[in-house]
């Protein structure tokens, strides 16, 4: 207070202020600051002790006051302490209180979009806030526990400044900062690699080692522990005199791939009006309120059978209370544990998860024990709130629990989760039924001054809902839309409803009065919102769009509309955006009963007819619109009985695939699981192409039903299309034996089958897995029997597909003249087959022979062709093969600052597709163009970065680039020992492999040593 103490007295009662600061603007409950100041054994009259305090506080604000500072034009912010229904609540600006400035300018710190200058910046402000001890002399768990959160916080946001000052270039600040740091805190092995980073980049390399000795003595005498991966890669770098590495985070710094963090924000919107469950807030607030270092999974349940009680409400609603806790992001997942036909399955979840957290989908693995620990690796030491909804069992939730205890963890579930509890040490909240008084207040709320003046009707109403939120939303809302009949006769209507249908058991089931509450609005509706009601209920995927409604109900788009609207007003539908509907579980069981009791067998199985001939209609639309000259290799399709979305543009196209993959995914589950083999099998065969656009994990899924599915029916040539595309899927992922494994099935599949096309597609796709590995030989064999089996069967479109991979392998293999000639035949038949896709991808490659032949002027202007067609026609796999092509050219004609351009734009959407090969490929081609601009220290980095990536997926081309890149660094650092070390693992790669690159390996090999080649 214009910087001068105030004495507010004893201890605790300095502690009742510091818990208001905590949660500054915000209701804190009484008993929430309760357990904060005094734990869990507070004394007999520990409210009046409280109201004590929270009045001399209170008198201390206003005696204060006018001491504040400020001017005319600045006037002082004065702080208020407020008593209301919620608790306590101080009035006063987040930003006047340290803790929550600091979390602020973390935040907003780790925006992407700040340049590392601004970054430094904001986080030197946010450092400067920490003056000694936080909560000094404040007693009790609450207190030891938030200082220990907030120690865990400024040491992240350090290690975030030194990265990004790191790379700023203040070695100096850096070094000093955190050697006062970890000598603080010598055990936090973070700091103490950070500093080995900074002082290794300050040139103080012997000073670097001496710190990890001193970390590595420190960690067994303290804890019989030694230092871990990233300190002894550290360490490794050092002796090596490589380049300092970057920080864990990310890749090393300057590669053009550095990740920032990607901050999920997934929380769902707040249910209007949320009332009540001050309690349980509050319990929640105790239990996860710091849980920010607090290894705690809380699992939110209902009583057994109590479904709509509201545990989804509660949880979002608290979650968007504290998600600036959370700075780091917010995860959300609805498990659907009670949805009989269509749970989420953790590993599922966990590719949402990784997708949100900014893991392309060529880095997601394929197992689900690889996938759930991707996952603790991308939150480990991050603050994330996880809230993971309508679990049904605990085997469902253990996989997404992270391993880190800055997160916290928030479950729901009908279910106890006794397992949770037991093993994991969860906390178990059982959320009963509304007060009487919240339910009164919520459907005061909702219904309006009519509820005001008839409290009676509005007490009856609400014990006929049983007092569940979700019952009484669908209530408030009918009798909200009904405005001219008196309450009482709806409470009338609603007891008659429930006797006629005796829906109430003697055990008073919560479920039955939902189910009476749901029957009793649908009494009200539209016949046909009723009929549109019951038939959404049969959609296998977690939401639709209008179309995908008409098409179940058979009635026009803006018909449906209508009613989707009528139940949307009724809460009987979620609007999950402008253009899509979702329903709660309880409501789609009550829906999909209602169908099975009210409509025939055969107007069910009419509905699913024309929601599954919609999708495939519409698929089959949107990949003729992107890759019309493909249309022969997909199968027919039944015409949809009703409109399908106009998707005459790319764009739409790409974006209405996009939007419904998952509920494509679903439908391909449901038809192979439910009778519809073929609409599993034309699914599959319709999305191939798109799939394999780095949709890999989502490709698995689909072709593995269909495969089973073909099975199932005794099909074998669709058993070996869907066995194609299994095996695309795994040569896309870099999984190369599974690939080589369901291709092979494949081949033998349609050899039986006596299908020219078919072998000659798996053995297309068989040689691009050879040439992946160098097998270039095989893959040329492969290619070449491909390309007569096309020949054979007249198929243009095939021999151009087989005449284009044959020149690459040809070029790999140092014949250019034959590769042209080929790519040249190519280009001919895509032309009149008017394969705009293909045509695009034979330019770029016959661009990069052309360059090889030192054409270097044809050789760019193919490649810019190439690169136009590409962005035309929206191929972001092939724009990244056109700018790496380029940056090449560039390179040969010492346009360094041009190549490398080239080489981080393509690198950029490498790894937004997802595809490892291509990032490996970018990045030498980034060493290549460092080092001819002198910059041999950055192409050190780069070499590096590919060769661990190429090492990785097994391409040992790549590898073989990378090693001669980091061999010609090294001699230009003056290193002639590495150097011959580099050149002499490429030579032996260059020379096993037959590629022609070895004799230039060999005559620098030569030049370093002095040898004769």
């Amino acid at each position: 207070m214009s910087g001068r103490p105030v004495d507010l007295g004893p201890a605790k009662r300095r502690t009742v202020l510091a818990a208001l600061l905590v949660d500054a603007g915000r209701w804190v409950a009484a008993e929430t600051l309760i357990d904060r100041v005094w734990g869990e054994d507070p004394p007999a009259k520990v409210r009046a002790t409280l109201y004590a305090h929270i009045a001399r506080i209170r008198r201390v604000l206003v005696d204060t006051a006018p001491h504040l500072s400020g001017g005319a034009d600045d006037p002082p912010t004065v702080p208020s302490l407020l008593r209301g229904p919620g608790g306590y609540r101080l009035d006063i600006p987040p930003d006047l209180v340290d803790a929550h400035r600091f979390r602020s300018l973390v935040t907003r710190a780790r925006q992407a979009d700040r340049s590392d200058a601004v970054r430094v910046a904001m986080l030197r402000e946010a450092m400067g806030l920490w003056q000694g001890t936080p909560l000094a002399g404040l007693p009790g768990d609450w207190a030891a526990q938030t200082r220990e959160s907030w120690l865990h916080q400024r040491i992240d946001a350090v290690l975030a400044w030194a990265d990004a000052e790191l790379r700023f270039g203040g070695h100096v600040v850096v070094v000093d900062t955190l050697s006062v740091l970890v000598a603080e805190h010598p055990l936090i092995e973070p700091l103490a690699v950070t500093l080995m980073r900074a002082l290794h980049a300050a040139g103080r390399a012997p000073e670097a080692l001496a710190c990890y000795a001193a970390l590595g003595k420190r960690l067994a005498d303290e804890l019989g522990a030694s230092p871990g991966a990233e300190a002894r890669r550290e360490h490794r770098a050092i002796l090596s005199g490589k380049a300092a590495t970057a920080a864990v985070h990310r890749a090393p710094a300057g590669t053009g791939t550095e990740r920032a963090r990607a901050v999920p924000a997934q929380l769902p919107m707040e249910a209007a009006e949320f009332t009540g469950r001050e309690k349980e807030l509050a319990w929640l607030e105790k239990v996860l309120g710091s849980a920010a270092g607090q290894p705690t999974a809380v699992v939110v349940s209902a009583v057994s059978g109590t479904a709509g009680v509201g545990k989804t409400a509660l949880a979002v609603h608290w979650a968007h209370r504290v998600q600036d806790r959370f700075p780091d992001g917010q995860l959300y997942v609805n498990l659907r544990g009670y949805d009989p036909d269509r749970p989420m399955t953790a590993p599922d979840a966990l590719v949402r998860f990784l997708t949100a957290l900014g893991v392309s989908g060529q880095d997601i693995p394929l197992e689900a024990d690889d996938r759930a620990a991707r996952y603790r690796t991308e939150v480990a030491g991050r603050r994330i709130l996880i809230v993971l909804d309508n679990a049904a069992t605990v085997e469902q939730v253990r996989p997404l629990l992270p391993g880190t205890g800055s997160c916290a963890v928030l479950v729901t579930s009908r279910d106890s989760l006794a397992g949770l509890v037991a093993r994991e040490g969860a906390h178990r909240l059982d959320l009963d039924l509304l007060p009487a008084d919240a339910a009164r207040t919520l459907l005061l709320r909702l219904v309006g001054t009519r509820a005001e003046a008839d409290p009676e009707a509005v007490d009856a109403l609400a014990a006929q809902c049983a007092r569940l939120p979700l019952a009484l939303r669908v209530a408030a809302e009918l009798a909200a839309a009904r405005p001219s009949t008196p309450l009482t006769d709806l409470v009338t209507e609603l007891a008659d409803q429930q006797r006629r249908l005796d829906l109430l058991d003697a055990d008073g089931d919560p479920r039955a009065a939902v189910a009476a509450v749901f029957s009793w609005s649908l009494r009200h509706l539209p016949a046909e919102a009723a009929r549109t009601f019951r038939l959404l209920g049969l959609h296998p995927g977690p939401d639709l769009d209008v179309h995908a409604a008409a098409a179940l109900t058979g009635s026009g788009p803006a018909d449906t509309r209508r009613a989707l609207d009528v139940l949307a007003r009724a809460h009987l539908v979620e609007p999950v955006d402008a253009a899509r509907y979702g329903m709660h579980d309880l409501l789609r069981a009550y829906a999909t009963r209602l169908a099975t009791a009210e409509d025939a067998p055969e107007t069910r199985e009419a509905a699913l007819d024309r929601l599954f001939d919609h999708y495939l209609a519409t698929a089959a639309a949107a990949m003729n619109c992107l890759y019309p000259a493909e249309a022969h290799l997909r199968p027919a399709v039944p015409e949809s009985a009703t409109p399908v979305p106009g998707l005459s543009d790319p764009d739409a196209a790409r974006a209405w695939l996009n939007t419904e993959r998952t509920c494509l995914t679903a439908v391909s589950a449901h038809t192979a699981t439910h009778g519809r083999p073929l609409h599993t099998i034309r699914l599959s065969l319709i999305l191939y192409r798109y799939l394999i656009s780095g949709h890999h994990t989502d490709g698995l899924t689909v072709h593995g039903h269909a495969r089973d599915a073909a099975r199932g029916i005794g099909d074998p040539a669709s058993e070996a299309r869907a066995l194609l595309g299994l095996g695309t899927a795994y040569w896309q992922l870099a999984r190369h034996e599974p690939a080589i494994r369901h291709l092979q099935e494949a081949l033998t599949l349609f050899r039986r089958a006596g299908d020219p096309t078919g072998q000659a597609r798996a053995l297309v796709n068989l040689g691009l897995v050879d040439e992946r590995l160098g097998r270039f030989l095989s893959a040329v064999e492969n290619l070449e029997q491909a390309l007569v089996l096309y020949q054979s069967v007249d198929d243009r479109w095939g021999e151009a597909v087989a005449l284009k991979d044959l020149a690459s392998v040809e070029e790999q293999l140092g014949r250019h003249g034959q590769a042209a000639g080929h790519l040249q035949q190519a280009l001919t038949l895509l032309r009149q087959t008017g394969n705009r896709y293909l045509e695009a991808h034979a330019l770029n490659d016959l661009g990069t022979i052309e360059a090889r032949l030192d054409l270097l002027g044809s050789a760019a202007r193919r490649q810019e062709q190439a690169l136009v067609l590409f962005r035309e026609i929206g191929d972001r796999y092939g724009e990244a093969g056109a700018l790496y092509s380029l940056g090449i050219v560039h390179s040969r004609c010492d346009r360094h600052a041009q190549a490398a351009a080239c080489h981080r734009q393509a690198l950029t959407l490498y790894c937004q597709n997802g595809d490892r090969d291509g990032e490996a490929r970018a990045l030498n081609g980034l060493g290549e163009a460092a080092r001819a601009a002198g910059r041999p220290t950055d192409a050190l980095v780069h070499h590096t970065h590919a060769f661990a990536i190429a090492e990785d997926i097994g391409n040992p081309g790549h590898q073989a680039h990378a090693h001669g890149g980091l061999g010609d660094a090294h001699h230009a650092l003056g290193d002639t020992a590495l150097a011959v070390f580099r050149y002499e693992r490429a030579l032996a790669l260059y020379t096993e492999l037959g590629m022609p690159e070895a004799d230039a390996i060999r005559t620098r090999l030569a030049t370093v040593t002095g040898l004769r080649p």
